[in-house]
């Protein structure tokens, strides 16, 4: 940590504003540099690590107009992070995380993590042991392991964090969050999710023909934890969400973003059990996914939950690549349910909610009850200021000692957890296990134990809570 050699105050101490008293006399009063003008001591200084796509806009939101300070680039891919060097010509740039945080571990306040999803947890845990702060990407981490790693350290050292779920700080997950927590629909009982995803190839074979790697790719850096194989354009720049080595499939993607209102609204914690069924993979012969490297086409996902808070117990369904619930018979048929990317039925024991992704424009069923529902009368919850890019500006003023950001980790890890369940479960499908003279499968309900991360009725679906680094790689705990 930067410290001033004269007080001995801490950057991190400016930046939070606890050394304000010592350094009054170097900072320059507000009103002399003019209306709108942020100090310098006032900014926050930015590293980001995957600085292309998401990465980007991630980028410019919380640099915020020159509100905050980019202060390094770390990319592995020159092409990606092409349009944002151009942007900022004066931003320092590296192709190794670990390098950038060695040689900048005294400027740097906060990093922004916005790489594939294997590779956010071993990034996020190296910034943190440092002290930054961090916002990453969903889902936060590649298996339930990691999210529970990143959420205890991150308690360790008090640092503030984001998952960027942004749907987290709009309108519709805190109306729907006031509604379902005042009663307005009775007991909910069920929950109905569901996304258009993927929109990549799932359920391929694994190409084994031999591609140059491109000049401007640091492969080997791109691999990161996940074991060695050839380079080929199936996997990137898009493609990867699709392969199990390296993201989390449709419900990674995108549950994080759906069920959000779902987990905060009914103040879910660990699920007690999960089960799946998918479509087969058809270059696989047809078999379950475990058989491919590569999710599955669709799936199917039900999850359970033990009564909390005095909420009763209540079953979460997911759907995705194409799979949709039953059609509410509230519905009607000029209505759309949910959106193009998705949506969520909550059932209650007095009626149901229904909004699209991010929560987005949540209305009870039949909407023509809308009509009579004061809305503004149950609004309890804090709002969110500037929605367009305001999940990442509340985490920069959550850096800075204000609010704790809506999806900081205390609150993502454990939504993560739930959401990497439905993944154990899909890769657990073609699995078997002799126990007690019995041949069991893993097509079956798998019990879970969620403070112990572990499944208690078949074995051999544990190995897919935590993941085998590859050499030179490690979670660094």
């Amino acid at each position: 940590m930067e410290k001033n050699d004269k007080k001995g105050i801490s950057r991190r101490q400016f930046v939070t504003g606890l050394g304000a008293s010592v350094a009054l006399f170097s900072i320059v009063p507000r009103h002399v540099l003019g209306r709108g003008f942020v100090p310098p001591s006032d900014k926050l200084n930015i590293a980001a690590v995957g600085v292309g796509g998401k990465g980007y806009s991630n980028i410019i939101a919380a640099y915020n107009g020159g509100a905050e300070n980019m202060v390094a680039f770390c990319d592995v891919d020159e092409v990606r992070a092409e349009k944002i060097y151009k942007e900022m010509p004066n931003v320092k740039r590296y192709k190794d995380f670990r390098k950038m945080l060695e040689a900048d571990k005294n400027s740097i306040d906060a990093v922004i993590v916005s790489t594939p999803d294997h590779t956010h947890a071993i990034i996020a845990m190296a910034a943190m042991q440092l002290g930054k702060h961090v916002y990453v990407e969903k889902p936060l981490t590649h298996n339930i392991y990691e999210a529970r790693m990143l959420t205890e350290t991150a308690r360790k050292y008090k640092v503030a964090t984001q998952m960027g779920n942004q749907g987290s700080s709009g309108e519709g997950v805190r109306l729907m969050t006031e509604w379902i927590q005042a009663g307005v629909i009775g007991d909910v009982t069920n929950v109905h999710a569901w996304t258009n995803r993927p929109i990549w190839p799932q359920g391929l074979t694994t190409p084994t023909e031999k591609v140059a790697v491109p000049k401007t790719l640091d492969w080997d850096s791109w691999l990161g934890p996940a074991k060695f194989r050839d380079y080929n354009p199936a996997y990137l720049p898009f493609g990867w969400r699709g392969w199990w080595d390296f993201g989390t499939g449709a419900l990674g993607d995108m549950a994080c973003h759906i069920i959000d209102p779902v987990f905060r609204a009914l103040k879910l914690g660990y699920p007690t059990s999960v089960e799946a069924s998918v479509t087969g993979v058809w270059n696989a012969g047809f078999k379950p996914a475990v058989v491919s490297d590569s999710c599955p086409p669709s799936s199917t996902i039900h999850l359970e939950f033990p009564e909390r808070e005095g909420m009763l117990a209540v079953k979460m369904h997911w759907y995705d690549g194409g799979i949709r619930p039953q059609r509410p018979i509230e519905l009607k048929e000029e209505e759309v349910m949910g959106d193009n990317n998705g949506g969520v039925i909550f059932e209650g024991t007095r009626g149901k909610i229904m909004c699209g992704c991010y929560g987005a424009n949540p209305t009870l069923l039949p909407s023509s009850e809308m009509a009579y529902f004061n809305i503004e009368k149950l609004k309890t919850l804090p709002r969110i200021e500037n929605n367009s890019n305001g999940h990442q500006t509340s985490w920069v003023k959550a850096c800075k000692g204000e609010t704790p950001a809506s999806s900081n980790f205390d609150y993502s890890g454990p939504l993560t957890e739930t959401v990497l369940m439905g993944n154990l479960a899909l890769r657990s499908l073609g699995l078997s296990w002799e126990k007690d003279g019995k041949k069991l499968s893993g097509d079956r309900r798998l019990l879970w134990d969620g403070k112990n991360m572990k499944i208690t009725n078949f074995e051999p679906a544990n190995q897919f809570v935590k993941r085998e680094y590859r050499e030179g790689w490690s979670l660094g705990i």
